[in-house]
This record gives C-alpha cells, sequence and structure tokens, in this order.
C-alpha cells in the first residue's frame, strides 16, 4: 500500500484522508479504509486533526511510546491481507482467533503481536520478511490459552 513511500509521504497520506472525511469530500482509493481505521482509535484523531507536530516526530518503544502511524498501518495492512487472503491462509487464522476474541479490533491487535514479529525479524535479519514467521506465530498465538 505504501511501498516506495518515505515516511512523510506516507504520514501525509494519513492527514490528507483525515482531513478528507472532515471536510466532508469523497475518499479515494486507500483512504477509505484509512479512515475506517482510524475511526477505530478515537486516541489518534486530534493528532490527524492537528498534524505538524506529529509530521517529523520519532516515537521510541523503549521509551513506552507507540508510533500512530505504525499502528494504523498495521491494522491497514491486515485489512489488506484479509480480504486477499495473503498470506494463503490468514482468513482462516483470523476466524479462529475470532472465536476466542469476539472482537474484530482485538482480534487484530493480537495479530498484529505476529505481524511485528515478523517485521522486527527481518529488520533485525536484514532480509525479506518472511510469512512463514508470521503464519508459525498465529499458530503459537492459538495454541497459547485464551487471552479474552
Amino acid at each position: 500500500m505504501f511501498s516506495g513511500q518515505d515516511r512523510g509521504q506516507t504520514r501525509e497520506v494519513f492527514f490528507r484522508a483525515w482531513r478528507a472525511h472532515h471536510e466532508g469530500r469523497p475518499l479515494e482509493g486507500v483512504e477509505k479504509l484509512i479512515v475506517q481505521v482510524v475511526l477505530r482509535h478515537p486516541e489518534y484523531h486530534s493528532l490527524l486533526e492537528h498534524p505538524e507536530p506529529a509530521r517529523e516526530r520519532d516515537y521510541f518503544p523503549e521509551s513506552g511510546e507507540t508510533n500512530p502511524f505504525l499502528h494504523l498501518g498495521m491494522h491497514i495492512a491486515i485489512e489488506e491481507q484479509l480480504s486477499i487472503d495473503q498470506p494463503r491462509g490468514i482468513r482462516g487464522y483470523y476466524q479462529k482467533i475470532l472465536m476466542r476474541l469476539p472482537d474484530e479490533h482485538a482480534a487484530q491487535h493480537h495479530m498484529m503481536e505476529c505481524l511485528g514479529e515478523m517485521l522486527w525479524q527481518a529488520s533485525r535479519q536484514a532480509t525479506a520478511p518472511q510469512e512463514t514467521v508470521y503464519l508459525d506465530c498465529l499458530k503459537r498465538l492459538l495454541a497459547g490459552p485464551s487471552k479474552g
């Protein structure tokens, strides 16, 4: 979805989509999905309404900070994965997670743990993300106790 864009360009897509939503303008392409995801995250509405402080800000997980753009982007990635069942079988894992966590948003948050693990390993090893890492993590997640 955002491949080939730098951080500033990617963030600008979020700002533009939210601004179009607030102005009642028609949403184009990925803007529809962005707004759907942002609507489930009221904690980020103000940030998107006042973009200047966040436009170039760094977020440091080691300081307990969540990068809102990464968080929203992971939701969007999962939505796109589910829409095309890629990696193959992801919808099945999602359905099984929903059986344990009937809230779709919570289910996606659990899936994000695995998506994040895959991305972290790829970054650490300087390799392309391996979907087997993602799917194996989802298998482990389903094998563990329900997180209600």
